[in-house]
């Protein structure tokens, strides 16, 4: 997939020179909404025989249209949703950076630039796509143009609630990992490095990997989760049990930094520094703070043993997957 990175105004270089389909949208998560979009656009591109290309925003048009309510954390980041995209088999991405001067461009402009000088017959959009100076541009606007076809795709539901972003962080940030997964269509995943942390985990036992993620993600509310975690290279799952918190049995709650702790199941190896990727399978209970080691190391076997036995559940005899 060829990324071609914009801010506006668009460079003619930059212009995309053969016909292509096109769904346009910030994508955030890459959800189940999100995979009628993508095939629409695989199915539009097939019969007209055009490549496909998609259109997105960095950094989120929040950051300069509303900033009392500003998103700067995602489900996937750039980098994630560009993994993913070239997964779906697109072959372009244009990522607009999405500044004051690109919020100024006019309806008008943005279909002229952005879409029929970027060579695009087929316009795929989801049903609340605005665009262009106070999102003066809509579906209306875009079917009057003779230049390309649209097409809108309608709200996607999930027990009668729409499937959407906003639905998805605020399940993931309230402890509804089930929901948030379902509606992803896949686990909630976070990728980031194994760093040094306080090592107070081995000294009780339950040696943990510091998780530093590598990039700007939602974190799941403060709890402990049964997860599983890739190690660098290897394709293999490892089972564990995280914590993602403050620990505020040994630390001031308002003052500690969040951290995402891991506990990798019948493992004694040395992975500081390595690339992982933690897949989030079950919420287990909120943090605590606990009246003092013994009562936590007791309740922490107990969230070990939970976590063992979901995961067994989800992973079977799966001999791909670490015991």
């Amino acid at each position: 997939m060829k990324v071609i990175e914009v801010t506006h105004p668009i460079l003619k270089d930059q212009f995309i020179k053969e016909e292509v389909a096109m769904a346009f949208g910030f994508f955030d998560g890459m959800h189940k909404g999100h995979d009628k979009v993508f095939e629409t656009l695989d199915k539009k591109a097939k019969e007209r025989h055009l490549k496909q290309a998609v259109m997105t925003f960095d950094p989120h048009p929040s950051v300069v249209l509303n900033p009392e309510r500003k998103r700067t954390t995602y489900l996937t980041p750039l980098s994630d949703k560009l993994e993913m995209l070239a997964q779906h088999g697109v072959d372009y991405c244009i990522v607009i950076n999405f500044s004051s001067r690109f919020a100024s461009v006019t309806s008008e402009e943005f279909i002229q630039e952005y879409i029929i000088d970027n060579h695009v017959k087929e316009v795929i959009v989801g049903f609340d796509f605005t665009f262009g100076k106070f999102g003066k541009g809509n579906m209306t606007v875009l079917q009057e143009f003779k230049e390309f076809n649209t097409t809108i795709v309608g709200k996607q539901e999930m027990d009668s609630e729409k499937i959407s972003t906003t639905a998805i962080r605020e399940a993931l940030t309230e402890g509804r990992l089930q929901k948030a997964n379902d509606e992803l269509g896949y686990l909630y995943r976070i990728k980031g490095t194994v760093v040094q942390g306080e090592k107070r985990g081995r000294t009780i036992g339950f040696p943990t990997a510091n998780v530093q993620p590598s990039d700007d993600y939602v974190l799941p509310k403060k709890g402990v989760y049964a997860v599983s975690m890739e190690i660098g290279p290897e394709s293999k799952l490892h089972r564990c049990v995280a914590n993602v918190g403050v620990k505020p049995t040994f630390h001031d709650s308002s003052k500690a930094e969040v951290v995402i702790e891991v506990n990798i199941f019948d493992f004694d190896e040395n992975i500081y520094g390595e690339r992982v990727t933690v897949y989030w399978h079950h919420f287990l209970r909120p943090e605590v703070k606990f009246d003092g080691i013994d009562p936590l190391v007791k309740q922490m076997n107990e969230d070990k043993s939970r976590a063992r036995h979901l995961l067994s559940i989800d992973f079977g005899d799966d001999i791909s997957y670490n015991v």
